[in-house]
């Protein structure tokens, strides 16, 4: 774990953007620091909402890309999405324009919502590349090997490993993350030293202080 600035005295409400390349345990992080006490907004579960069936982002989504994507019971074909957009660029674009302004919507009214002394973990897996860093008071970048995220998208997953590198290929590299970061969490060991680093994050950057 890289070292980040030096903490604060006192604690007013935090907001911390968490990121990570797809399978590098960004997840699993994010569970430890709800866990911590934490408000948890995830954004993939946020994009989900934004385009179930019967919402208006699904709609711009079936206007944008025709009725290929829409399953025969009207929800989302997102199988049949993702081969679109994650092979051309311009297509994801696209997509993006109809569901990230939808889920910075959402995303704002929850943490509105939040106490004045919240943590709040924003857990946004484009946050480098939708230019969100400086949005946040700490940015946590979680980052794995190469080959050992691509092994869990194939083996964990079921991807084919031209999809599992098509997905990598469409997010920021690991260089790109770094830059905006203010913690980075290197996910080359297990699941009990990934738990490990997030608690030192929490502990030293977000714990409540201790009263006089």
């Amino acid at each position: 774990m890289s070292e980040p600035p030096a903490p604060v005295a006192h604690r007013p409400r935090v907001h911390v953007g968490l990121t990570g390349g797809i399978a590098a345990g960004k997840s699993a992080v994010a569970r430890v620091l709800e866990e911590r006490g934490a408000l948890l907004v995830d954004s993939d579960a946020l994009a989900r909402a934004v385009l179930e069936k019967g919402t208006e982002g699904l709609a711009a989504v079936q206007d944008a890309f025709g009725d290929r994507v829409i399953t025969a019971d009207g929800e989302l074909d997102r199988v049949a999405l993702a081969r679109i957009v994650f092979g051309d660029a311009g297509q994801r674009e696209r997509l993006n324009r109809i569901v990230h302004p939808r889920v910075r919507e959402m995303a704002r009214g929850i943490v509105a919502e939040a106490g004045p002394d919240a943590v709040v973990v924003q857990d946004v897996p484009l946050l480098v590349e939708t230019g969100q860093a400086d949005a946040f008071d700490l940015v946590v970048v979680v980052e794995a090997p190469l080959e050992e995220r691509i092994r869990r998208m194939t083996q964990d997953r079921g991807m084919s490993r031209e999809d599992a590198e098509a997905r990598i290929a469409a997010q920021a590299s690991d260089a790109q993350r770094r830059a905006a970061a203010d913690v980075v969490i290197v996910n080359d060991a297990d699941l009990t030293r990934l738990a490990s680093a997030a608690n030192q994050v929490w502990d030293r950057f977000l714990a409540a202080p201790a009263a006089p």
